[in-house]
């Protein structure tokens, strides 16, 4: 018998049973560090495909591998031991069949160790979801403002303007809790659309840029820590990053420019052959 001691992590089952209960809190996480922080307090952290724009400097999530999400998983799974930990799969990975998503998420959970997958789920993610749920992997689904999507959407704008739209968003989202998904992310919706996805279906909706009645929330983190000049307008800051970090080297060069840097002085042990 093992002796170790096994810190408990949150589960699919556990996300999903706190549906109309306690909100979960859900942040996104690239690096080991961050992750070891946000763990404290998140029940979800997301390994999201949004890596590929505030970390990579990418113009959308579109270019983001396989490869890449595999990379930051494994870094954020390094760093969480509490929080249940979600890995998108980017896009590309998945629409193809859900044989090609159960190779891809299979291979996703094996090298990262993470406890599930997140995919965008349109019309045709039904069939994909059951397929990964049946073989064992947990799904994360997403409707509403599919960023992979941006290109057909014409950019990262708000959905549900229409009520076929709406109708449709709804109907995606009923479907990805049938076909088994654990929760479901709503992003980028009026509030009166993100409360008839909460009432529709039987699993945890996640809102991001929609309504405070949604039974969990999300945000991308360096948005959420004012990283950035420039945040969705839903988005809270919770700080002003960018103003330390700036200030912050601002005094680091000017130490280093006038010789007054801080050094410490080390002693070599050298050894005598």
């Amino acid at each position: 018998m093992s002796a170790q001691n096994h810190i408990q992590r949150m589960t699919a089952p556990q996300i999903t049973a706190r549906k109309g209960w306690e909100p979960i809190v859900c942040l996104t996480a690239y690096d080991a560090p961050t992750a070891a922080i946000l763990d404290e307090h998140c029940d979800l952290i997301l390994v999201g495909d949004s890596v590929g724009m505030v970390v990579h400097g990418l113009t959308s999530t579109v270019g983001v591998t396989l490869d890449m999400m595999i990379m930051h998983g494994q870094a954020v799974m390094r760093g969480a031991h509490k929080a249940l930990v979600v890995v998108d799969l980017p896009f590309g990975s998945y629409e193809d069949s859900p044989i090609t998503a159960f190779k891809n998420a299979s291979r996703v959970m094996m090298e990262t160790g993470c406890q599930a997958v997140k995919i965008e789920s349109g019309s045709y993610a039904a069939d994909t979801i059951s397929y990964l749920t049946e073989r064992g992997i947990p799904v994360m689904s997403h409707v509403g403002l599919r960023p992979q999507s941006m290109n057909v959407l014409g950019g990262f704008k708000a959905r549900g303007r229409t009520q076929k739209v709406m109708d449709e968003i709804i109907a995606n989202a009923i479907a990805a809790a049938d076909a088994g998904s654990f929760c479901v992310v709503v992003e980028g919706v009026s509030t009166e659309l993100a409360d008839a996805v909460t009432k529709s279906v039987s699993i945890p909706t996640i809102g991001i840029g929609a309504s405070e009645n949604c039974d969990g929330q999300i945000l991308v983190t360096p948005d959420m820590l004012g990283l950035f000049e420039w945040t969705p307008k839903f988005v809270k800051k919770y700080a002003d990053l960018k103003d330390i970090v700036d200030k912050a080297t601002q005094k680091y060069a000017a130490d280093v420019k006038s010789r007054t840097f801080p050094s410490r002085e080390y002693t070599y042990n050298f050894v005598k052959k």
